[in-house]
């Protein structure tokens, strides 16, 4: 990876919210809320479909930094907002940019939004050290 400047943009990322990403990362992170895999459940309270957990958010913030930053890249602080809910048959595109870098460390603090057809869905930053070589 070359140089990462402030100001530098991450490559976009669209992710398809489906049925199978919203039940089965529910599961995965033990969200057994049915809001998250039952429709009729999701809707009885409100909504008209079930709809993606924080932590699946959380985990797919993590995979766009890390797709972007390598894998000897280390997560640092992550800290994101939820906004519009992800619902099945949507996608979400991921953008980002660089808002501070420190060479020595290879510390790099990034800006982050994920925004599905209704808005933006998660907003927030995330802190990462970068392989030495790439901050420099």
């Amino acid at each position: 990876m070359s140089a990462v400047k402030v100001g530098d943009t991450l490559p976009e990322l669209v992710v398809d919210i489906t049925p199978r990403l919203i039940v089965g990362a529910a599961i995965a992170t033990r969200d057994y809320q049915n809001v998250h895999h039952d429709k009729a459940g999701a809707q009885a309270l409100g909504s008209p479909d079930i709809f993606m957990n924080i932590l699946t958010t959380n985990g797919l913030v993590g995979r766009y930094v890390t797709d972007w930053a390598g894998p000897r890249a280390r997560l640092g602080k992550v800290a994101i907002k939820l906004g519009a809910p992800n619902y099945p048959g949507d996608s979400m595109t991921f953008r980002g940019e660089v808002l501070e870098v420190d060479g020595d460390s290879g510390r790099v603090l990034l800006d982050i939004k994920g925004k599905n057809s209704m808005g933006y869905h998660v907003t927030g930053s995330v802190e990462l050290t970068l392989a030495q070589e790439a901050a420099a």
